[in-house]
């Protein structure tokens, strides 16, 4: 997830070299369609987990390897659909299900701090890939190159999963029932979970798409701009752990309901900065609060599961149902940004789904028949 999360480099170099000749929201489809094909992913990769283990890790992995080789060839709109959209996201979702899922397995008392901790390392790459992308990209002269600069990426990723498909292992005999838990439907707590994800989903990507291109608007450097990122994923990783850890104590619902809220009111106020300054802290305050959305919201599909050997299927169907909104959520902030030539708007709809988000989080608590006040 590192790697996927330094997309707002690429849209902001395709707006300006291979897809100059596009939209912003065209663009963005492909970030769109990878975002979705990986949590769409889930309802395969989840449920495979519970069935076969781990091993769908391995083949994985390869394919996202190659999906990254193949994006540093592309020259069409179509190959990067293809490459980067549709093969990069099916293959990175088939390897972050199983890994969320054998995370769970392993931790009940702390499952929050154990989730948040290993999301968190998506957050460190998401800190390294885009500033190694701009070098490469936008270097003082000695710039590699589109395709060289994605195929080091390409190269540092395959060194990274070969300890994954090592490690990773189930620690639940295998679940034989049907391959999709329907039933698991009926439960309201979880419907109105996975609703509440995919209202965060609609909304809390938009920075991380567009920030590089707001800034630069206001008169930001490329450099810096493209650094924010990095900043808001740096801070995306202490946001993963510390509401994590605090998930434990005071309830893996209430956590998401204050981190969907906070996420929300930020990208409210997100065009009120316009110096390098407040564009600066507001992607280290966003990155905190969106970083517990992460969390947040897979630890409370994961606290949904009748068993815990049902916990990947449960997460899968969850996110595969919220993956919709990944998919049409950013070219509907493109089209905004495009239509009106200016973000406001784009930044009103994102704030106003995460608060919607965050807000019916209530209503899951108080389906579960433990009250409002309730630390879950």
């Amino acid at each position: 997830m590192g790697y996927i999360n330094s997309f707002g480099v690429y849209q902001t170099f395709y707006e300006t070299n291979q897809l100059s000749n596009m939209t912003p929201s065209d663009i963005s489809w492909i970030g769109s369609l990878q975002n979705f094909f990986i949590f769409f992913s889930g309802l395969f990769g989840g449920t495979l987990f519970d069935r076969y283990g781990a091993n769908i890790i391995r083949p994985a992995a390869v394919a996202f390897v190659l999906s990254i080789m193949m994006t540093s060839l592309c020259k069409e709109y179509w190959h990067f659909m293809l490459a980067q959209g549709l093969l990069g996201g099916v293959s990175n979702g088939l390897i972050m299900s199983p890994s969320m899922a054998a995370t769970s397995q392993y931790f009940s008392k702390k499952r929050g701090a154990a989730m948040g901790l290993a999301i968190a390392g998506s957050s460190v790459g998401a800190v390294v890939f885009p500033i190694a992308l701009v070098k490469m990209l936008h270097g003082n002269g000695d710039q590699l190159g589109f395709g060289w600069a994605v195929r080091v990426c390409g190269f540092i990723v395959l060194g990274l999963l070969i300890w994954p498909c090592v490690a990773i292992k189930a620690r639940l005999p295998p679940r034989k029932s049907n391959f999709l838990l329907l039933s698991a439907l009926k439960d309201p707590t979880y419907v109105i979970i996975i609703t509440s994800t995919f209202l965060l989903f609609l909304g809390f990507f938009t920075p991380l798409f567009y920030l590089p291109s707001y800034a630069m608007q206001h008169g930001m450097g490329a450099d810096l701009a493209s650094y924010l990122l990095s900043i808001l994923n740096g801070a995306s990783f202490a946001g993963r752990i510390i509401p994590g850890i605090l998930a434990d104590k005071v309830g893996r619902f209430n956590m998401l309901a204050a981190a969907g809220i906070s996420s929300g009111i930020l990208t409210l106020c997100w065009t009120l900065c316009t110096t390098n300054a407040t564009m600066i802290i507001f992607a280290v305050l966003y990155g905190f609060c969106s970083g517990a959305i992460v969390s947040g919201f897979t630890v409370s599909l994961a606290f949904c599961a009748d068993e815990p050997k049902n916990i990947g299927t449960y997460m899968g169907m969850g996110m595969a149902i919220a993956s919709v909104a990944m998919l049409v959520g950013p070219p509907i902030n493109g089209t905004l940004l495009s239509h009106y030539q200016r973000f406001e708007e784009m930044a009103v709809f994102s704030g106003v789904m995460c608060l919607s988000g965050g807000f019916i989080v209530f209503a899951a608590k108080w389906t579960s028949g433990k009250g409002l006040l309730a630390a879950l």
